[in-house]
């Protein structure tokens, strides 16, 4: 797969995680086109940690691992939606969703 189409605006494309069972966003992470194609092979998330300036497979340090069922791209092909089966919490504070803050 070309995955050049993604990366016309940025070097970085911002991907929403969702939990297929229940719907709910999990969390906003950023991938480059090596994290992409390694998540697409895989079939586990992998990011790019931009605080880092690395790649991370989300997981490999917690356990908490994000099995991949789908992916869409969005119309305009800059954002993507990720569906997976989360292994535990996804949010690095230990709750379920990064999205536990509310506002209003």
């Amino acid at each position: 797969m070309d995955l050049d189409k993604y990366f016309v605006k940025s070097d970085l494309i911002p991907a929403v995680v969702q939990e297929k069972s229940t719907g709910e966003v999990l969390m906003l992470a950023y991938m480059n086109r090596e994290s992409m194609q390694k998540t697409l092979e895989t079939g586990y998330t992998w990011f790019w940690s931009r605080s880092r300036g690395e790649l991370w497979n989300k997981g490999a340090t917690s356990g908490h691992y994000q099995k991949v069922i789908e992916v869409f791209a969005d119309c305009d092909d800059d954002t993507l939606l990720i569906t997976v089966e989360q292994t535990g919490a996804a949010c690095h504070t230990g709750n379920h969703s990064c999205f536990f803050k509310k506002l209003k």
